[in-house]
């Protein structure tokens, strides 16, 4: 019999092995995939890398309809943003995380949630990067308050779709000019789009995962895993995570993600940072044990002591 580990594995791979599935539990996975953001990726490989694999109809009829119903939101939002933004010229917006990942890093639009837009700027273009986009009926709204120190500069919304624009996120800006000048076209979008390397990419997830407790949605925990595959110079990684002042978290975030996916295990050991004994110890009670755990709903812990954890 399927333990929820092995389904969740299973549902969240992208070369799944083919299997029975009939025996795993299923009221537990889909009560707490579907919050997760996991159910658009476990409904796609049910139905067509398992063949519905003995799952009983409602399971499968309830992820699939999650499914297309955010292939139509995510198609429709990320048109209506690459036509408010594609006659932008002689700039540089970077795209962060969901909405790059589900364009560019997994295999399948609809496979990624899309909430809200991120992008990064330099904080010189905030203003002007408000004013055209007005004419895309974006409108700048209250920015939400963030009390671990990423919230964003800007929220524009045009009432369907809200974007977060941060005019910088590490404590150097220097850092953040960086990465604006390392970014790779994203021409999909526009002139003027950019996305992250994976190096850059893994490192922005980790800090804001960190900045939020790493209570965060179990498809994040699915980007890292990809990113972590892509990455081609872990010493670049750490390298960075030193000059970000992020290394505790980095280290934190790999073994989750290692122990979530133990397929991982090799290529994060390459990429996570020297940490000292004391150190190592205390993340494994306060970060990695209480969050690595497929079906809980929240931390085991309150997202402040994490963060203490890891920044102390």
């Amino acid at each position: 019999m399927l333990t929820l580990v092995d389904l969740f594995r299973a549902l969240s791979s992208f070369s799944p092995q083919r299997q029975s599935l009939a025996q795993a539990p299923w009221d537990e996975f889909v009560d707490w995939a579907v919050p997760q953001g996991l159910a658009p990726l476990a409904a796609y490989n049910l139905e067509y890398r398992f063949a519905g694999g003995g799952a009983p109809d409602w399971a499968r009829d309830r992820l699939l309809g999650i499914y297309q119903g955010l292939l139509n939101d995510n198609v429709m939002k990320l048109v209506n943003f690459k036509r408010s933004i594609d006659g932008l010229e002689g700039r540089r917006v970077v795209m962060l995380g969901a909405a790059t990942f589900a364009e560019s890093l997994y295999p399948h639009v609809a496979f990624r949630p899309v909430g809200e837009l991120r992008l990064l700027l330099s904080p010189l273009d905030l203003d002007g990067f408000t004013g055209f986009i007005k004419g895309a009926e974006f409108k700048p709204t209250e920015a939400p308050k963030d009390e671990a120190g990423l919230a964003p500069d800007l929220v524009l919304s045009d009432t369907r779709t809200a974007i977060l624009v941060y005019g910088h996120l590490t404590h150097d800006p220097a850092e953040d000019q960086g990465l604006l000048a390392r970014a790779q076209p994203a021409r999909v979008y526009g002139p003027s789009m950019y996305r992250l390397g994976a190096e850059d990419a893994l490192l922005t997830q980790v800090l804001f995962a960190s900045r939020a407790g790493f209570d965060v949605p179990f498809i994040e925990w699915v980007d890292l895993r990809e990113l972590a595959l892509q990455v081609t110079d872990p010493e670049v990684v750490k390298a960075r995570a030193r000059a970000w002042k992020v290394e505790r978290a980095l280290y934190a975030a790999l073994h989750i993600t290692a122990r979530l996916f133990p397929e991982v295990a090799p290529a994060a050991a390459k990429l996570a940072p020297e940490v000292g004994l004391a150190v190592r110890k205390l993340l494994e009670v306060s970060v990695i044990d209480p969050v690595a755990v497929v079906g809980k709903k929240t931390t085991a812990r309150p997202a402040e002591a994490l963060r203490a954890a890891l920044t102390a």
